[in-house]
Parts: structure tokens; C-alpha cells; sequence
């Protein structure tokens, strides 16, 4: 009867939920990056309503409850630091050494964009036909509320937690995490213990039945090919770099044959090598160009070796400068290994009972080729799973969350976390 119980409670709660969407999306957490101040002010108010609303309930339930605050330096921002914020809820008599149901989402938003695209203020969130007009309603406060009211059900029904709850609410996100989990994990990583697990709700598919596992390795690569420029009248003359590059792009082509391994868990089941950006070579037509540059964007699936690929580049970047007389330069952008989630273990599975029994489907665990916050987790040992009911309006204009889906997910976030058993 937990989910009867749990749904009749979050429905009572959704004026509520409502109305900390109106309180968080008032607060612009902009990145210093694009010129904004960071998160501290949205951070405070969302501490100040946290103490007044979740850790006042858990104390008077017997819990120990605490908020903690990490700061990571960025001399951009606000305060000359990145507040990252955690609220714990652990049972009086637990085992501080006992491991940890942890629930990460983020404080940071996208800015709006072009103001003429949206109908409302983006930072004035507006409630219209089942949904929450506003910068960052859907990316990341849908899932951010949608945490933060499972716990309240959970201590307000009286469920049994047997493990320490936590949620985490992550600064950086948006940029590319530095001062945010990864700056966690590698600057204090004392907070996380052997044994914790993740639901980042921060992905997933409209339909709800995407569980998030496992993301394919990310190599970006920039190719810079040089010959001998020269008149095009003459070119004898010269070493057309645009012609040799030419041929490796398209000889590159061929590594999605060699790396055939396929894996049923990804879409497409396969790793891919794409060709993308292209840089200007020479500005006028009748110059041979003596220098060209184009990009790759590779996305390899976690059981391909990436140094074996990327020796294999190598190779045939060798062959093309030996066949047109050119020097081929080879620059790593970006490079990122992912290692999986056991899609077969506890919480994946406990994760899919959750989510038939809110949402009536049949979710089922899959791969990726983009990246996600989840990544920093899995490569330190940690489970973690992606999963959450979205709209797909993260970063566009007029991005709306669903009410119903902030609701729903909540549901299955209670229920989650009160079969957690570790």
C-alpha cells in the first residue's frame, strides 16, 4: 500500500511543490562562464526553505538531520567559491560508516538566450496548462523538487528508511562539472563510502522507460594537415594539405569496420566516427592551401580500447602523409572513458519495480553516446543510474516542466529510497 500512500501524499503536496519551482526559478545561478555570479543565492534559499520544511520534520521523526555546505574555490564567482550542498537524513543509531542512498541534481542553469524567443520572463516562473514556464523548471528543478518532496514523504508517512538519505545538490553542472562532483570526488571524497549509490535524475525520455547505465567513451580529436601552399596555376609546385586531409577523413571513415564490436544496450549498437567541424583554409580560390584542419568527434563503446584505436589513427594518418608527401599533426580535445553500471544489479532492478509501479511501463537499462554528470561517479566505482521523466525543453526557450511528471517522479523516487535495504 507504500504506493497508494505516497501517490495520495505528493498529490496533496503539488501547490508546494509549485511553489519552490517560483522561488528557485526567481534566482538566476548563472556560471561565471558566461558572465554570471554562480550559485550562492540560490543556494541559500533553497538551505533556508530545506531547514524550514525538510530538516525541521526529520528532527521531529527522530532523524538526525544536518545540512553541510562544500565550497570549491573559483575566484569568478560570488563569495570567490562554488557551493555545492548536501541535506542528510540518517537514522539516531546508524552506522556513520554504513553506506548511502544518495539523490544528485543541480543548482546551475542555462542562460535564457534570446529574450524575444520566450513568451514569458524567463526568470519568473508562470503556471499554465499543467506546466512550469521558466528558465531551469525542467533542467534541473523538476528533479530537484521532485527529491526533495520524496524524502518529505517518506518521513511524513512514516516509511521506513534503513539507510542514510542524501541529497545533493551539485554546483557546475552546466559547464562542465569541475567545480562541481568531480571537484567532490577528487578534492572530498571523504563524503562518499564503499558501497553508496546514485539516482541522477537529470536524463531520461518522455515516456519514462529509459534507466541510464552506461555512456560510450568520448574522444574528440583535431587533425591538422600540413603541406606547401602554393599558386593553384603551379600545383606541382606545392602539397595540396586540403586533398591529403580530404583523404583522411575519408580513410577515417573506415574505423567504424575495423572497430565493429556491436552492444545492443546502445542506440546506434555501434561506435561511431564522425567527421564535424571544418576550419577555413585559404581565403581565395586560386591558392593551393598549404595548411588544413577539421575535427572528429569519435563516441566508442566502453568495451573498445581507446588506445587501441587511437593507435590506429595513428597509422593511418602515417600512411596519408607518406602517400601525398604532407606532416599530419593529431590533437586530443577531449577524451573521456565511462564505465558502466551493472544493468542486472540492485538498483537498477529495484529502479524498474519503482518505475512500473508509478508509471504502469516496463523501463529497461540503456547506453548513450552522450555524456552525463552520472560519468565522474562510475569511473570512481559507484553505481549510478540516470533516470528521470522529462519534456526534453532543457536549454530551449520557453522550457516548461511537467507538473505531472514532477509529481509522478517523486513517486518513484519514495519509493526507491524506502526500499533501499544497505
Amino acid at each position: 500500500m507504500s504506493a497508494e500512500k505516497i501517490k495520495a501524499y505528493i498529490k496533496s503536496r503539488k501547490s508546494d511543490m509549485i511553489e519552490l519551482q517560483k522561488l528557485l526559478t526567481a534566482i538566476p545561478a548563472l556560471a561565471p562562464d558566461i558572465g554570471g555570479k554562480g550559485e550562492w543565492q540560490k543556494a541559500e534559499a533553497l538551505i533556508a526553505w530545506l531547514d524550514e520544511n525538510l530538516i525541521s520534520v526529520a528532527k521531529d521523526k527522530g532523524y538526525n538531520a544536518t545540512i553541510s555546505v562544500i565550497e570549491v574555490p573559483d575566484q569568478r564567482a560570488e563569495r570567490g567559491s562554488r557551493p555545492s550542498v548536501i541535506c542528510s537524513i540518517d537514522n539516531i543509531d546508524k552506522d556513520n560508516n554504513s553506506s548511502s542512498f544518495w539523490i544528485m541534481t543541480h543548482l546551475d542553469v542555462v542562460p535564457p538566450g534570446e529574450y524575444s524567443l520566450w513568451e514569458t520572463d524567463p526568470f519568473s516562473a508562470v503556471v499554465k496548462d499543467g506546466k512550469i514556464y521558466g528558465r531551469g523548471t525542467e533542467d534541473n528543478q523538476q528533479s530537484l523538487v521532485s527529491s526533495i518532496f520524496a524524502a518529505l514523504a517518506i518521513l511524513e508517512l512514516d516509511l521506513e528508511l534503513t539507510c542514510s538519505l542524501k541529497l545533493l545538490f551539485v554546483a557546475d553542472e552546466e559547464f562542465g562539472n569541475e567545480y562541481g562532483i568531480i571537484a567532490l570526488l577528487e578534492q572530498h571524497g571523504e563524503l562518499f563510502k564503499e558501497g553508496d549509490v546514485f539516482l541522477v535524475p537529470d536524463g531520461g525520455l518522455p515516456d519514462s522507460s529509459m534507466i541510464e547505465v552506461a555512456e560510450k567513451s568520448l574522444m574528440w580529436l583535431k587533425f591538422t594537415t600540413r603541406g606547401v601552399q602554393c599558386h593553384a596555376s603551379r600545383p606541382d609546385l606545392g602539397k595540396n594539405a586540403f586533398v591529403a586531409g580530404s583523404e583522411l577523413v575519408v580513410r577515417l571513415a573506415s574505423l567504424g569496420e575495423i572497430f565493429s564490436t556491436t552492444n545492443e544496450l546502445f542506440t546506434p549498437p555501434f561506435s561511431t566516427f564522425v567527421p564535424s567541424k571544418k576550419m577555413a583554409n585559404v581565403p581565395n580560390i586560386n591558392t593551393v592551401p598549404g595548411e588544413d584542419v577539421f575535427y572528429v568527434d569519435c563516441r566508442i563503446l566502453p568495451e573498445v580500447d581507446l588506445d587501441e584505436v587511437y593507435s590506429k589513427i595513428e597509422s593511418i594518418c602515417k600512411e596519408v602523409e607518406k602517400k601525398y608527401g604532407v606532416e599530419i599533426n593529431i590533437e586530443t580535445v577531449h577524451r573521456i572513458t565511462s564505465l558502466p553500471t551493472p544493468s542486472d544489479g540492485k538498483l537498477v532492478k529495484a529502479l524498474e519495480e519503482a518505475i512500473g509501479e508509478v508509471y504502469g511501463i516496463r523501463a529497461k537499462p540503456m547506453g548513450i553516446g552522450g555524456g552525463t554528470v552520472a560519468a565522474p561517479l562510475r569511473n570512481k566505482g559507484f553505481e549510478a543510474v540516470v533516470w528521470s521523466t522529462v519534456g526534453e525543453m532543457a536549454h530551449q526557450p520557453n522550457e516548461y516542466c511537467l507538473i505531472d511528471n514532477m509529481l509522478r517522479d517523486a513517486e518513484v523516487m519514495a519509493l526507491l529510497v524506502s526500499r533501499c535495504h544497505r
